[in-house]
């Protein structure tokens, strides 16, 4: 009995002295912290958006059907296999970027369809907007704090 309990003290003060799971970045209210995007196709997915914005995944434990999304290091988000056909109401998540023209362009190169009417300047010029479909249907939106260039005047 003696030695049980010495075991389970043991065990007790290795468990405390291991660091805890570090809490996800405090991103302030009202901003996206978090976010899962529905595929058919995991592997298809992984390879889209880590070349569109540099995500790298990790596995999840104890599934093979979601990969968790790190972006600067810190996780995000996950990628999960749907569990039936993608809904184009899923909801739209936006992720920011340098330059919207060229992040559509770049989607529309790997596979994406840029939604008729996309991308446009926000109201009072404050940034852009662009939204894809992935290659499997999901929509994705994206947002540039900077307004899209005006033509030159005289260009048609």
């Amino acid at each position: 009995m003696r030695a049980m309990l010495l075991v389970m003290a043991v065990v007790l003060v290795q468990a405390q002295s291991t660091p805890p799971k570090s809490m996800p970045p405090d991103v302030g209210s009202g901003r996206v912290a978090w976010f899962d995007i529905t595929t058919t196709d995991l592997s298809r997915s992984k390879e889209f958006y880590g070349k569109l914005f540099d995500w790298k995944f990790n596995p999840l434990q104890g599934t093979n059907l979601a990969v968790e999304i790190v972006s600067g290091g810190s996780a995000i988000g996950t990628i999960r296999v749907a569990e039936g056909q993608i809904s184009p109401f899923n909801g739209v998540v936006y992720v920011q970027v340098a330059d919207i023209r060229e992040s559509c362009k770049k989607a529309t190169e790997l596979g994406g369809t840029l939604v008729p009417g996309f991308p446009f300047d926000l109201t009072n010029r404050t940034g852009a907007i662009g939204l894809i479909r992935d290659p499997v249907g999901h929509p994705v939106g994206m947002y540039s704090r900077t307004p899209l260039a005006q033509p030159k005047s005289g260009s048609k």
